[in-house]
């Protein structure tokens, strides 16, 4: 049975750091698009990063490149997602996803549907 489970998320002030972790259990992250997701309250689903984990390649949307950095830890089956500079709009429910399709792993930020695996989510509050 495939579950994600995040943690790392909690309440800090802008301009600092949070490091998010998604434990993968009932298969292995690798050769596998894994990403973040985030959802803020009222708004939609948006994708932050993803990473290609038989390359780690990655690719981030706009609003987090150079502050997010997304990473993988194969021994231990976890992605990661280290977070920097944290703004108040970065305040969001953060989800980890699975894909095990064909996508080029960066359409996939655009298109949250098509991720086949989710976690439960770990909360991100950020204060000014």
């Amino acid at each position: 049975q495939v579950q994600l489970v995040e943690s790392g998320g909690g309440s800090v002030q802008a301009g600092g750091s949070l490091r998010l972790s998604c434990a993968a259990s009932g298969y292995t992250i690798r050769s596998k698009c894994m990403a973040w997701f985030r959802q803020a309250p009222g708004k939609e689903r948006e994708g932050v990063a993803v990473i290609y984990t038989s390359s780690s390649s990655t690719s981030y949307t706009d609003f987090v490149k150079g502050r997010f950095t997304i990473s993988q830890d194969n021994a231990n089956n976890t992605v990661y997602l280290q977070m920097n500079s944290l703004k108040p709009e970065d305040t969001a429910m953060y989800y980890c996803a699975a894909y095990f399709g064909d996508w080029w792993c960066p359409l996939l930020l655009g298109n949250p549907d098509a991720m086949d695996y989710w976690g439960k989510g770990t909360l991100v509050t950020i204060s000014s």
